[in-house]
């Protein structure tokens, strides 16, 4: 079984930064793609209920033949999508444990802008478990498992909080550098070196055009309000499109910081790098866990990098793939 203690990259891919860029790029996509398609598996579109008129898409893959171990639904961070490298190596890996596994798009992801009219923002945890519920529901018999990188880390866990009283059967979830407290984690990016404001804002303006596109009641998102900083855009997002009074509300709408998942049932394997530049890991330091839930840290890996060799293999997702295996072996 891996543990976090044997996460040794070579001395050149010990630098944070560089595992956090290196983690998007094509050299990952690349790899991903290959691993999957390696697979032999066979993927076909769903779309899923997320409640009321909501719908999700997602992505089944199973191989062809097989009687599958149980059912693995993976979820990808902000801006990220379905085909995110580290979504198509997790699948990978998680296919040649035995488990067909579903990759989900939350909503303004991937291609799925149409779907729904309003925009996506982090507090949608509800539609994500009528989604999970749905896919749970469509493989009766099979042992569900999930796992999620960053904000899909941070969904899972608090997916794994709600879905016993949705009756949502989850046997475990892994989550890989989650969002802990959102305030904190705007800040480090603030703060930080300024290509991951960039970055972020980059994708997440490209995401807000698309969506106008399509809505044209959505003209409050002008070309004014595209030029908003990080900070200045989410407060534009949560004082126009939620319920929520203030930006420190929205933050603790889904934060999981402190006690927050002190019921939690489900158990739980939690990896985080203690060099994260986008999530400080001083933030774990007091974070209070249920005895089934166990978190791991690594000294090494970035955001959401893990990064193992040239080619771009992660330690992470074969991380996942065992922890979620063994939970059902």
């Amino acid at each position: 079984m891996l543990s976090a203690a044997q996460y040794r990259p070579p001395r050149w891919l010990r630098n944070p930064h560089l595992q956090s860029m290196l983690a998007s790029s094509s050299v990952r996509l690349r790899r991903g793609q290959r691993l999957l398609a390696g697979s032999g598996a066979t993927t076909r579109e769903l779309i899923l209920g997320g409640g009321g008129d909501v719908r999700l898409q997602a992505w089944h893959s199973h191989v062809p033949g097989t009687a599958p171990v149980g059912l693995a639904l993976l979820l990808h961070g902000w801006e990220g999508s379905a085909e995110s490298s580290y979504m198509r190596m997790a699948a990978a890996r998680l296919l040649g444990q035995g488990f067909d596994v579903v990759r989900l798009n939350f909503r303004d992801h991937g291609n799925t802008h149409h779907l729904n009219p309003g925009i996506f923002h982090s507090c949608r945890i509800g539609e994500v478990v009528h989604a999970a519920a749905d896919v749970a529901s469509r493989f009766p018999g099979l042992p569900m498992v999930a796992a999620g990188y960053s904000l899909g880390g941070n969904f899972v866990l608090r997916l794994a909080l709600h879905a016993p009283d949705a009756g949502v059967p989850l046997h475990h979830v892994a989550s890989v550098c989650p969002v802990l407290d959102p305030a904190v984690t705007m800040e480090s990016i603030e703060r930080g070196p300024a290509m991951y404001d960039w970055y972020f804002r980059r994708k997440w303006t490209g995401s807000l055009r698309r969506k106008r596109a399509l809505f044209p009641e959505l003209a409050d998102c002008d070309d004014d309000v595209l030029k908003l900083d990080i900070r200045a855009l989410t407060g534009w997002l949560v004082n126009r499109h939620t319920d929520f009074a203030s930006l420190q509300d929205y933050f603790d709408g889904y934060s999981i910081a402190g006690q927050r998942l002190a019921g939690l049932r489900v158990p739980a394997s939690i990896l985080m790098a203690q060099d994260d530049p986008v999530i400080p890991f001083a933030t774990f330091e007091h974070w209070q866990l249920p005895a089934h839930a166990q978190l791991e840290t690594a000294r090494w890996g970035g955001h959401c990098g893990f990064l193992e060799n040239l080619r771009g293999d992660g330690f992470s997702e074969r991380w996942v793939a065992q922890r979620l295996a063994a939970a059902i072996a």
